[in-house]
């Protein structure tokens, strides 16, 4: 009878937590549904009073084309902000992505305000969305995690001063995965977001809600934050640009986030077109910044090197020899060396060194370098988000089973044998004077072959639902460049043909186990979808990056 009462108990204090936790959820639902209702009775607000506002033709410009005629005042700020709120309420109506969790309701002071400044900053009167882990006055920053819900932050962060100071309005935030440690983008309190390309698809993550929304349409920049290719990777999914800067340019800061690395993350901008983020540098890279946080080096944009036209020595390669590309990322990257080379650039060959000691030992243990305990310590008294349980699951083994799981599974799969090893044999120490004697070796390598810029595959095109979780290891593609604190770009130049599904049903992959045949699986029925290819500088090179990503994007559209 007592250990029938004990059970009962157990069970009755667990189903209580998690009704806890479930009208946490609830409530934080209707918070959002209610910001949106503000939002869309504001929107509503404007075009009545202002029935001439020529929505379509604002939505419709590029950001360099409004960013002037907001600066010459044949646009007005609030024709253009109200403008964007109007598209995104639309988005939301229909539910068709899920990809905004907030409205920044301060946006509409914020706009008065501007008016009366005589000084115009670079971004004066454009509205910018921003990823939900980074701090907004006033508003939460979840995680996509039940415990960080009740925490409204005191002030805006680093970054959300700057873009403020430079005449942006920050609008809403957006959707991101339980604990950002995935690149799909879904937690239990927003639920999932989709492709607003395919809403079979994903649309990448962890900066997912960036993607969406702006590939939607309703947001012309955002600010992601990218750790293994958090801003690369919905860029590709979703066919935008996003840059991800060298580590310290646009500093990643401690309060940002929910795991423990000792691999370097950043926050960058994600757009349309490469002359939107290079815009969004310039803007970002300024007195401001450099007064607020002096960790940053004070070095300006280098305008120079962004607009140069002299020939460049690229090296390129189609695979890593980690995961074998999808045949319309192989396609990409020949097509693009091709136009390259037809235009004056010299392509040179090159192969990363060392890439299965770079995943295994450098990226998997580096990234928990506590061996994933404040993530595991972050996610209790939560429920665990579907998309997350293969990967979480791993995460919390005890550091011994972990081991011998890894020891026993190594000869089989290679793959799952490092990420069950998350704990690893290197301390974060270890890892860290590792990871520079690697970089040096990296940079010899490319100095030795003279070497401008890389020309390297984009993971893609866009997986179907449920399939990043399972396949974490497939970001070898991105995280090398996390490893190297190299800045990195993303520019979509093609779509996947028929040709391209034909030839993937022949995808055998590299190993030949589960993990390869889940990549052909998560890339099935993306004909039409976006394809990118990935831009690589060595590190304080973001203008010679974004000069490269310019060429590309020339070339291909």
């Amino acid at each position: 009878a007592l250990l029938c009462s004990s059970a009962a108990a157990v069970v009755l204090l667990k189903w209580l937590g998690r009704r806890q936790i479930q009208q946490k959820m609830e409530e934080a639902r209707r918070t959002r549904d209610l910001a949106l209702e503000r939002m869309e009775k504001a929107a509503r607000r404007f075009k009545q009073e202002n029935p001439g506002t020529q929505t379509a033709h604002v939505l419709s410009l590029t950001m360099v084309e409004l960013a002037e005629k907001l600066k010459e005042g044949s646009l007005s700020p609030e024709s253009v902000l109200y403008s964007y709120m109007g598209k995104v309420k639309a988005l939301e109506v229909t539910r068709e992505v899920n990809c905004v969790i907030d409205f920044i309701h301060s946006c509409e002071d914020q706009l008065q305000k501007l008016k009366k400044q005589k000084d115009k900053g670079l971004l004066y009167g454009i509205p910018i969305s921003i990823k939900d882990h980074i701090n907004c006055k006033g508003h939460i920053s979840s995680g996509g995690l039940v415990k960080f819900l009740g925490q409204v932050k005191e002030e805006d962060s680093v970054i959300v001063q700057v873009l403020k100071s430079q005449g942006a309005i920050p609008f809403v935030k957006t959707n991101i995965p339980q604990t950002m440690i995935n690149y799909d983008c879904s937690n239990l309190i927003f639920g999932q977001t989709l492709n607003p390309l395919n809403h079979q698809k994903s649309p990448g993550g962890s900066s997912g809600g960036e993607g969406a929304l702006i590939a939607g349409g309703g947001s012309i920049l955002g600010i992601g934050s990218d750790v293994a290719g958090s801003i690369r990777l919905p860029s590709s999914f979703c066919g935008l640009c996003g840059l991800k800067p060298t580590g310290n340019r646009i500093r990643y800061l401690p309060t940002d986030r929910t795991f423990v690395l000792a691999v370097t993350g950043v926050l960058g901008p994600m757009a349309r077109d490469v002359d939107s983020l290079a815009l969004c540098m310039k803007a970002l890279l300024c007195e401001e910044m450099f007064r607020l946080d002096p960790t940053v080096p004070p070095v300006p944009f280098d305008e120079e090197v962004y607009t140069s036209s002299k020939p460049l020595r690229i090296g390129y390669y189609e695979a890593d020899g980690y995961f074998q590309p999808s045949p319309s990322m192989k396609r990409a990257i020949q097509q693009t060396r091709k136009l390259l080379q037809d235009a004056g650039h010299t392509l040179v060959p090159f192969a990363p060194p060392k890439i299965d000691y770079m995943v295994d030992e450098l990226f998997t243990r580096g990234i928990f370098s506590d061996g994933a305990a404040h993530l595991v310590d972050c996610v209790k008294g939560d429920i665990v988000d579907p998309n997350l349980k293969s990967q979480f699951n791993t995460y919390r083994l005890p550091g011994l089973v972990k081991r011998i799981l890894a020891i026993i599974l190594k000869p089989i799969v290679s793959v799952w044998s490092c990420l069950v090893c998350v704990i690893g044999n290197l301390q974060s120490g270890e890892v860290s004077v590792c990871r520079e004697v690697y970089r040096t070796e990296f940079i010899a390598k490319w100095r030795k072959l003279r070497l401008d810029v890389i020309l390297c595959p984009m993971l893609g095109p866009a997986f179907n639902h449920g399939y990043a979780g399972k396949l974490f290891a497939a970001t070898s593609y991105t995280n090398l460049y996390n490893v190297l604190n190299f800045p990195a770009g993303v520019v979509p130049v093609s779509t996947v043909t028929r040709a391209d599904e034909e030839e993937l049903k022949h995808y055998r992959g590299h190993y030949g186990d589960p993990w390869d045949k889940r990549l052909k699986e998560a890339v099935e029925g993306a004909v039409g979808l976006p394809v990118a290819v990935q831009c690589v500088a060595l590190p304080w090179q973001e203008e010679l990056c974004l000069r490269f990503m310019k060429e590309v994007e020339t070339l291909t559209h």
